[in-house]
């Protein structure tokens, strides 16, 4: 994980299965799995032309700075697509 968790994973992996309230899940059956598909995202690389202060910005944020650019185009393109 690239962010520190606030979950107590000690904790959590000490406590037996039946004291976790799943409560709010609902279970999954079988049909679920048989219709199940795995859609990946296809990354391409691109050139891009940036002004160098947008670039240096987003390089500052640190590490993942490419994959929080592509988040925003990603908002960007679906605000745009709604209308």
């Amino acid at each position: 994980m690239k962010k520190t968790s606030s979950t107590d994973w000690k904790r959590l992996e000490a406590m037996p299965d039946d004291e976790i309230d799943t409560s709010d899940i609902p279970e999954l059956d079988d049909d679920f799995f048989d219709q199940a598909e795995l859609h990946l995202p296809v990354k391409k690389p691109v050139t891009i032309r940036l002004d160098s202060d947008v670039l240096e910005w987003f390089k500052g944020q640190g590490q993942g700075y490419q994959t929080h650019i592509n988040s925003l185009l990603r908002k960007y393109m679906e605000a745009r697509q709604s209308r």
